[in-house]
Formats: C-alpha cells, structure tokens, sequence
C-alpha cells in the first residue's frame, strides 16, 4: 500500500529574514534559512506574496499581480556580480523597515538595472516575459514620473519619453527573476517545495487595472463600484472593507479567463505551488457600495466558479493549489473546493472555541487532504493567542493536549505535525516562541503591520523540530 507523503513547514516572507539590511531579502541570509529548515528537517516554505508592496508595507494590496518586489533585491548578491560599488552594508534594524529600503537600497539596485540598459540578457528577458513585463515597466514608469500610482488622473504620455525608465523597470525585474532563481534552486538541492500566495483582489492603482480597465467593475470616473471586503467575522464586528475593485467576471470568461491564466503561469513558475487567498470569493463575493464607510451593508455576488479553474487546469496541466478557505463558508464553497478536490485549511488557534465537534480539532480532520496550521499571518501567534483568550478556551485547550499551557506554540505545532494532516504548516514565529509582540498583521487594522523580523536563525531549535517531524512521520531522521 502507498503511504502518503507528509509535510512539514514554516510560513515566513523573505522581508522577515534576518540580514544586513532594512529588509529582509533574497541573498546569503535567504540561502541560509533554506539550511535552516534542511537541518529542521521541514520541507515546505510558505510564503506571503512576492509582489511590490502597497499601503502600509501590505503585500495584499500590491500594484502589480506579476512583478516581483525589486526591495527583496540583495545588495551583496549585486556586489558580488560587479553591478555596484562595494558599500557600506546599514546594520541594526529589528524590523521591517521599507522606508529606509526607498531611501537607501533602492537608489543602488536602480544603479545596477540601469548597467544592465541595452545588454541582449535584458532583451532576452524582456522578450520571454513580455505578456506581463510590457505592462508593469510602462506603468511602473509613470509611476515615476507622475509621482503617484492613480493613473486615472494621469495625463498622457508616450513610452518614447519614459523609455530610460521603462529599461530600468525591467532591469529589476530581470534582477528580481536572476536571485529569486538561484533562491529556487537551492531550495530544490534540499528537497524543499516553496509555496506561493495570490491574493483574490488586486488593488485599484495597480498595473493590471491600468492596462485592462474592461476586466474589472469601475464607473464612468474610473473607480471601482462596489469595492470588495467581507462581512462581520472572527476579526471584526463591522467587517473589513478592502476597497480593491470587484473583476467583471462576464468580461473574464468572455476572453477565456486569460488574464486569470496568464496570472497563474507567472506565480507558478516562481513556486512549487499556489495558495489562493480568499478561496470563497471564487464562488461568491461580499460586494460593498463605494460610498458604505465599512463592510456591514453589502451582498454576495456570485464568482466564477469552476469555470475559471477549468481553465486554469487546460493551461497549468493540473490545480497545484491550496484553498484559503476561512471566513463565512458556505456550502457552495465546500463543493467548489471539493469538486476541485483542492486541499483546505484547519487553523488550530480557531479549534478551541467551543466542544469536541469543532471542524479543527485534529481528532475531526476527515482525511489527509488537509493543511494544518498552528496559526496563519493573519493570526497572534501561539503564545500571544494563549495569553489573550478565556479561561474557558485555555482550559479545553489544556484537556485536549494532555498539556499543562506553559508551552502553547510548542504543544500546537504538535498537535498539526500529529495530525493526519498531509501537510503541517507553524509560522516562524511559534518556532520561536514569540509573544503577540511578534504578530505579523492584525486584519481590519491599517496601520502597524508587516514590520516583525527574524534576528537570528534559531539553530539550536532544529534538534527537536526534527526529531518531531521523526516522531509523526514527517522528516527523515
């Protein structure tokens, strides 16, 4: 009899590696997580998106579903291939810190893209990745030049005039593509599966909108009407209302789900697998007024369904996708993902909360199917969530485990790596340990997210991450 493959993993961004910088990113420090995790016996990474961040640091709210995030870039990559000056690495920060990447890295990593201007290795790529490269260099130029990304107010311009910028655009696309490679690659030498992040929505003053308006719902003045969210939930009483524009999904399925197919391709050849955010939106999304100042007054208004994955299965060759698919679910939700027998979540925080039929609860997972998680991004961590709920949720939380509290990440990434999950998933921070200090985004709360950081590599954690993925058949000993 076959048995199973089962996984084990961390969910950590590369901007929350430790490093020289401002910023985590994808050079040597990158490279040794991936040893880190080798010696840790895991073999999953997670990842949050790897686009251009937006408001408030968000990679959720990116102004491009392609681009790769040229801050991630690695000085000391760069120096080492002769692209910049030798400089003096800043030292010292303890989180994420993108103000200080605008002023200090991204002038240098400019420099390096405009040394690439005109050689036939940028031609080539611009060449092979033109189906989305053309229109984010465009965009991303006027961005530049206008100063600010709401292209509806922009006034016209021609590419002949922005044509350096243009080049430099995709010269740190080109960089991005060259590191992030060799990251891949060094992730396959160990035998670890990277896992990517779409978000449903795109945000409204984005490359994307810009170059095919017709895809997505705005009014005659270009903004989007409804603007998406959802409805009251675990994280917020009036809902969370995004603003992102809702897609036309007539006008999607009209042009074969393209852009949708195209979308995938790209995320796909930059990780193993996708995890698609806001799963439920696929069936039917929470469409808000414009003028609503929150989430409560909205309606559900129906998604693409099968139909889009369909496609995306004609042009991907399979669905190498993890379903996000938390929040209000409905039945049609669970057939959609069903019928796509795509692998959902279980949330371990979330299973404590009232008896022993909860749907999370280890004991109550229906087959291997699933992903289990201590917690996600958008989750205290482990130990801040301990400290923060009622007796009553610590004390069915302590029965349950046969644990006493005093070690609520360790007893929870026991718990996911025990259960008959095919895949156990803990964010970095419960190897860790951490306290609600190191919480990466608290949802419906704009400001004072993203910036938590790792200081060091925890090596002298990897014995027992190990000998517990050993114990429950998850890592070789």
């Amino acid at each position: 009899m076959a048995v199973r493959a089962r996984h084990a993993g961390v969910l950590l961004h590369p901007s929350s590696l430790p490093g020289p910088g401002p910023i985590g990113e994808l050079g040597p420090y990158a490279h040794a997580f991936l040893e880190w995790m080798s010696h840790a016996g895991l073999d999953t990474w997670q990842v949050l998106p790897l686009h251009p961040v937006g408001p408030g640091a968000s990679p959720y709210g990116s102004p491009s579903a392609f681009a790769g995030d040229p801050r991630l870039l690695s000085v000391e990559g760069l120096v080492a291939e002769g692209l910049i000056e030798p400089s003096a690495m800043p030292w010292g920060h303890d989180h994420v810190d993108v103000e200080a990447v605008e002023a200090w890295k991204l002038p240098l990593v400019r420099g390096a893209a405009q040394r690439l201007a005109g050689s036939s290795e940028l031609k080539d790529y611009a060449a092979k990745e033109a189906d989305w490269l053309n229109d984010w260099s465009r965009y991303a130029a006027r961005v530049v030049h206008f100063g600010h990304g709401e292209w509806w107010r922009w006034t016209a311009i021609g590419d002949d005039e922005l044509s350096d910028e243009i080049g430099v655009q995709s010269g740190l696309q080109l960089l991005f593509s060259r590191q992030w490679a060799a990251l891949r690659d060094a992730a396959r030498v160990r035998g670890i599966r990277v896992v990517g992040d779409v978000p449903i929505f795109v945000a409204h003053d984005a490359a994307d909108v810009w170059a095919q308006p017709e895809l997505w719902r705005l009014n005659a003045a270009k903004q989007p009407d409804p603007v998406s969210g959802v409805p009251a939930d675990y994280f917020s009483p009036t809902g969370q209302r995004w603003g992102s524009p809702m897609y036309d999904w007539d006008a999607h399925a009209a042009a074969g789900f393209a852009w949708w197919r195209r979308r995938l391709s790209r995320e796909l050849a930059l990780v193993d697998a996708v995890r698609l955010d806001h799963f439920r939106g696929f069936a039917a999304a929470w469409a808000i007024a414009a003028d609503e100042p929150d989430a409560r007054n909205g309606e559900w208004t129906p998604g693409p369904g099968a139909a889009l994955f369909e496609a995306l299965r004609e042009t991907l060759g399979g669905l190498p996708l993890w379903a996000e698919d938390l929040g209000e679910i409905t039945p049609d939700v669970e057939a959609l993902r069903d019928e796509l027998e795509l692998p959902g979540m279980k949330i371990l925080q979330f299973a404590f909360g009232r008896d022993a039929n909860h749907p999370f609860l280890p004991h109550n997972f229906s087959s291997p199917r699933w992903i289990a998680y201590t917690g996600t991004h958008d989750n205290d961590t482990a130990r801040g969530w301990y400290q923060s709920v009622d007796e009553a949720t610590r004390d069915r939380f302590r029965l349950y485990t046969g644990r006493d509290g005093a070690d609520p990440a360790w007893t929870l990434v026991r718990e996911a790596w025990a259960s008959i999950a095919g895949t156990a998933i803990a964010p970095m921070q419960d190897f860790v340990k951490l306290g609600s200090e190191a919480r990466m985004n608290t949802p419906g709360v704009a400001d004072g997210n993203w910036g938590w950081r790792l200081r060091d590599l925890p090596w002298q954690s990897c014995a027992w991450i190990r000998q517990l993925g050993v114990s429950f058949g998850r890592a070789e000993p």
